[in-house]
């Protein structure tokens, strides 16, 4: 008989025989999970390996095999820390939105999604269970069900399929008109100037008929003294403005400012069941007019910095808002306009308001802007010219660093498959992880049109924002009648400091208006009703507390 060393020697030796043996073999690299014996594996695994609350992004491919055991996430509390959805056309990077958003709804968190192409509204019905589907699942360990999400449609001045979303324009600001107007610096300060007259006259800015009577108001004779009172504003700047502003109107964009203006808290919503509410801002019907829409949901962004209160860190973001076709909203700009954009994104997280910016290349997001973002999916890129060569080399410069070859990898992902790397709940970079990604559980495409119709007719927010209001503003009181002619600045605030005054004296009135739709959009003006000066936040815009 052999002795136990002997039989060591031999190889004989079994676990029954040997245990202590057997658990030394088991915590070795050979003998350990295969995880273990990859350090680039390990090392992601344990990046990614989050105690607290997270979203499955989905699962890491090595050596372009998909590893289910190594799944790669992003820590819940960590999505106000802003983030960068990138791609080439047609890599999945709608999709992509689409996932996030059905998680952080599902965690209880609401989601605001700029749908620019019409793609998105399926988020509300269950997907379509399919072989492509179930292989995408089986692939990265996803447990796949069909699910529908609460979703509320809303469209930009009610042209599309949605709750009609409107601002006044004293609520949008100069800052925001002079981009949408495309002025140059010095135009923007004289339509600065502007507001900043019709504040302290009373003269109310509505609708985009308020702000053009204000302006040929002091571009004409009687009003040519005012402009002297104002300073810095030339009659030839103010008449720039003013023909702007008419070919503006002319294209069809009076429709998005007027009353009841959309009040942003309605973004905040959760449904019965605890679940998120998805406010998905349809945009097919404005794809024509792409420095508008952009340039209303930096409005959006900014009444809500204005609006929230401070929460500090949190272990949830109070919303997370997704701004496609992000290039759009930096072409262009004046040096104030990026300023401002920079300085939202850089607040705001303390407001619990996550941001990504969902686009093309990272080089499209101004490098202020891309530095406050930490969490990043980038999906394929293209090298077909030189320029695109350029724009690689200088996103994969914008990565952590990484064991992988990102420049051959960018070029070589599939539909579904990003580049990945966020912040840990320390609020470190996770390694970078090519990861493909989890499909989405909602219909992954359009719902028809009755369906959007139907749903916008039961919407909770239809009775107060579907039906537009005509108060009187600066339109009205400049406006010349025969009798009296055009009133004159003075006239026009003591008749709107009087008009003001008898509104306070008459409770019946109040109590007729508190119910409307309108309510909200008067509370907004009372300052401007008093001739007091409107105080602006950083874009310039109104604000008022709710």
């Amino acid at each position: 008989m052999m002795s136990a060393g002997a039989a060591d020697e031999a190889g004989a030796t079994t676990p029954a025989t040997t245990p202590a043996a057997a658990d030394l073999a088991a915590t070795t690299p050979a003998a350990a999970d295969p995880v273990v014996a990859d350090p680039v594996v390990a090392g992601i695994a344990a990046g990614y390996a989050f105690g607290g609350q997270a979203l499955d992004l989905g699962a890491l491919l090595r050596d372009g095999r998909c590893r289910p055991d190594v799944p790669v996430r992003i820590p819940l509390a960590m999505l106000n820390r802003h983030g960068l959805v990138a791609g080439a056309t047609g890599t999945g990077k709608t999709k992509t939105l689409q996932l996030i958003a059905e998680q952080l709804s599902a965690q209880g968190v609401p989601v605001f999604l700029a749908d620019v192409k019409g793609d998105l509204s399926g988020i509300a019905r269950p997907g379509q269970p399919n072989d492509k589907v179930r292989g995408r699942a089986g692939e990265v360990g996803q447990e796949w069900t069909a699910t529908g999400f609460p979703a509320e449609f809303l469209a930009l001045g009610g042209l599309g399929h949605g709750v009609p979303v409107r601002a006044t324009v004293t609520s949008f600001g100069p800052v925001l008109f002079a981009k949408v107007l495309q002025l140059n610096q010095t135009q923007e300060q004289s339509l600065g100037l502007i507001f900043h007259y019709a504040d302290t006259k009373g003269l109310e800015l509505i609708d985009l008929k308020d702000l053009r009577a204000v302006v040929a108001f002091l571009t004409s004779d009687e009003g040519r003294a005012e402009l002297r009172n104002i300073g810095g504003l030339s009659t030839a700047t103010a008449g720039v403005i003013l023909r702007a502003l008419t070919a503006f109107e002319a294209q069809g964009m009076a429709d998005f400012f007027g009353e009841p203006e959309f009040d942003t808290a309605d973004l905040l919503r959760t449904a019965p069941d605890g679940r998120g509410v998805v406010s998905v801002l349809e945009l097919p019907a404005v794809q024509d007019r792409p420095l508008l829409f952009s340039t209303f949901l930096m409005w959006l962004l900014a009444d809500l910095f204005h609006d929230l209160p401070e929460i500090g860190d949190a272990d949830r973001p109070r919303l997370v808002f997704f701004f496609d076709e992000a290039h759009l909203l930096f072409d262009g700009a004046s040096k104030a306009f990026l300023d401002s954009i920079t300085q939202t994104v850089r607040l705001i997280r303390s407001k619990g308001v996550g941001v990504f910016f969902v686009t093309q290349t990272p080089k499209d997001v101004p490098s202020d802007v891309l530095a406050q973002l930490g969490n990043r999916v980038q999906h394929a890129l293209r090298a077909f010219t030189p320029e695109d060569e350029k724009a690689l080399r200088a996103t994969v410069r914008t990565f952590p660093k990484s064991p992988y070859d990102l420049e051959e990898l960018l070029t070589g992902l599939g539909i579904g498959e990003a580049v990945v790397t966020v912040l840990s709940e320390q609020g470190a970079p996770t390694p970078v992880a090519a990861t493909r990604l989890r499909a989405p559980e909602s219909l992954m495409g359009p719902v028809d049109a009755a369906e959007l119709d139907a749903a916008v007719r039961e919407s909770a927010l239809s009775s107060r924002y579907a039906q537009a209001v005509d108060r009187e503003s600066a339109y009205e009181k400049l406006r010349q009648t025969p009798a009296t002619g055009p009133e004159t600045a003075p006239e026009t605030a003591r008749k709107a400091a009087s008009k003001a005054a008898a509104r306070k004296e008459e409770p019946s009135l109040v109590e007729q208006v508190v119910g409307s739709g309108m309510f909200r959009s008067l509370a907004r003006s009372v300052g401007t009703q008093l001739g007091r000066e409107i105080t602006r936040s950083l874009f310039g815009t109104a604000r008022r507390r709710r």
